[in-house]
């Protein structure tokens, strides 16, 4: 104990102990087996444990995974495609909401604003996409409403089961994951600025575009991150919403693991997978501290 007692390291080592020993056992050891298990092969209920590129090479030359073909894209390119629209989608629809309840709500009714907006998300993720399935049917809500207004007379085949109802569910589904880091970041904006803005001759209009929007970069970024990293490893809404024969890449890890039982085919594609989200995710980094050091 005398050694707590005269070393403040010491003191910082002991207490940095336990978060460190849980964050190495619960995020970089599973990253570690993964890594390891993607350079072995699978040979029956086993492993082979030698190291092969085999995975990689499979994964890169085949035309399912990354390049595609002629007739259809590769799944990791469509997967990007999926989660890029979602996430465009949730930010648009996600800025006027956080820009509503934070520049024209009163600020004691802010909170309750809020959790309004959370209400529908405390309703099961499988029941809110069994709900899409409904809403999107065959016999579904939509197609009833444009049978019953003569739209149309026989109803559509193609509201569901394809990439158009993923999108959809998701983005609904991630809508609110949007809206509160966009809603803070409105909130940190000194509101003297707008005032300033307005007395040097800036209409409404401009001086959104020139104060308030570049002000909530930060939290558009955040939005960004924070919808589209989840979305890229949504497997069960494309599950539901594409049927059996659709496919994104987290669908393709999970069926390694589960169904097929290769799992260093998994983990390579899981390791790829997470490759690009990391890149995508750092490239976002990178223009957001580009945006603040040339706004300062």
């Amino acid at each position: 104990m005398a050694i707590f007692e005269s070393s403040p390291r010491a003191r910082a080592a002991a207490l940095a102990a336990p978060p460190f020993l849980y964050a190495v056992l619960l995020l970089a050891l599973p990253l570690v087996t993964v890594v390891a298990v993607s350079f072995m092969t699978q040979q029956g209920v086993g492993l082979d444990l030698t190291p092969t590129l085999a995975n990689y090479r499979e994964i890169f030359t085949s035309p399912v995974y990354i390049w595609g073909n002629a007739q259809r894209w590769g799944v990791l390119p469509v997967s990007l495609f999926v989660a890029g629209m979602v996430t465009l989608i949730t930010v648009v629809l996600a800025f006027p909401i956080a820009y509503f309840v934070s520049f024209h709500v009163d600020p004691g009714r802010k909170s309750l604003w809020l959790f309004l907006i959370t209400i529908p998300f405390w309703t099961s993720y499988l029941i809110r996409i069994f709900l899409w399935k409904v809403i999107l049917g065959f016999n579904g809500v939509v197609n009833t409403a444009l049978q019953a207004a003569g739209v149309i007379e026989e109803p559509l085949q193609v509201l569901l089961y394809n990439l158009s109802s993923v999108i959809i569910a998701l983005s609904h589904s991630y809508i609110v994951f949007a809206v509160l880091p966009i809603y803070v970041a409105l909130e940190k904006i000194d509101r003297s600025l707008l005032e300033a803005a307005q007395d040097l001759g800036e209409n409404r209009v401009t001086t959104f575009l020139r104060v308030t929007l570049p002000l909530a970069v930060p939290g558009i970024v955040g939005a960004v991150l924070i919808v589209f990293i989840p979305v890229i490893g949504d497997y069960v809404t494309p599950e539901l919403m594409l049927g059996a024969g659709g496919r994104l890449m987290a669908n393709m890890i999970q069926a390694q693991f589960l169904q097929l039982n290769n799992w260093p085919l998994g983990a390579a594609l899981a390791l790829v997978t997470m490759t690009v989200v990391v890149l995508v995710a750092l490239l976002f980094v990178a223009i957001n501290r580009r945006w603040l050091r040339g706004r300062s």
